[in-house]
């Protein structure tokens, strides 16, 4: 069982940066951040493989933000730049323990974002 956690939220003036930690307890393969926002579906926001070379962000946050990782950290980053309100959101980590792309098992507790005007 692979557990996550995460740290880095908070609150912000947009324009501001933050940058996110997700700790995993043992090796992942695929990462990914999702986030969700009051009255909102949840929107996978940015997703990494485990070498790096394959990296995915939602149309809204590229450009913005950046997603790396420390495989021998287990940890996985994002880095957000020029927030803005519209980021305001629950910040959840997500992992795949397989190769397989079966898709994500893992869920980690969601760390909150707050980006005020």
């Amino acid at each position: 069982q692979v557990q996550l956690v995460e740290s880095g939220g908070g609150l912000v003036q947009a324009g501001g940066s933050l940058k996110l930690s997700c700790a995993a307890s043992e090796r992942t393969y695929y990462m990914g951040w999702f986030r969700q926002a009051p009255g909102k579906e949840r929107e996978l926001v940015a997703a990494i493989s485990r070498s790096g070379s394959n990296t995915h962000y939602a149309d809204s946050v590229k450009g913005r933000f950046t997603i790396s990782r420390d495989n021998a950290k287990n940890t996985v980053y994002l880095q957000m730049n020029n927030l803005k309100p519209e980021d305001t959101a629950v910040y959840v980590c997500a992992a795949d323990d397989t190769p397989a792309r079966s898709g994500y098992d893992y869920w980690g507790q969601g760390t909150q974002v707050t980006v005020s005007s």
